[in-house]
């Protein structure tokens, strides 16, 4: 009987969480299920070497 118990427990829980994430998905704060995925082919790029360089000093920005 206690394995019934626990496992009516687990499936609560796990209902519950799902129904979580779905009102979290719903007011923008997470992608859970309903979502599709991004293409990321859509999605803007940047260089390599744009994101490692650091900040230039305006010495190296007016030659």
């Amino acid at each position: 009987m206690e394995i019934v118990v626990t496992f009516l427990l687990v499936a609560l829980v796990l209902f519950s969480l799902d129904r979580l994430m779905l009102w979290l998905e719903r007011r923008g704060h997470v992608s859970w299920r309903r979502t599709r995925r991004r293409s990321l082919s859509a999605e803007p790029t940047a260089r390599l070497d744009t994101l490692l360089g650091g900040p230039l000093r305006d010495c190296e920005r007016r030659s």
